[in-house]
């Protein structure tokens, strides 16, 4: 599975950006400043995110996070997106799950 993850830039210099110790490329977020919070996937900015959803992110993160470190706590809160509903398996899994399918 690929993840991109929020990052904060602390300086911009044309068609780069640093944050924390990484660099990152914003031929695709050439609007991008220091101190926005872009997405980044394989060191490039994918685009410019607000406060708000990069919190939402880092936090839907640490809750994969905790789960891949078999904590089984309520975890409701770190995955807004999904309060007050299932989530959906894409039609094509959906499908083979309804066929009886165990694995895809």
């Amino acid at each position: 599975m690929c993840i991109a993850t929020p990052m904060r830039l602390d300086h911009v210099d044309g068609i780069h950006g640093l944050a924390g110790a990484e660099t990152i490329d914003l031929s695709l977020a050439p609007q991008a400043a220091a101190g926005d919070w872009v997405l980044v996937f394989l060191g490039v900015a994918r685009r410019v995110l607000d406060e708000a959803e990069a919190a939402r992110i880092l936090a839907a993160l640490d809750g994969l996070a905790a789960v891949m470190r078999g904590r089984d706590a309520d975890l409701d809160h770190l995955f807004a997106d999904l309060a007050g509903r299932e989530p959906q398996l894409p039609p094509h899994l959906e499908a083979a799950r309804a066929a009886g399918r165990k694995e895809a």
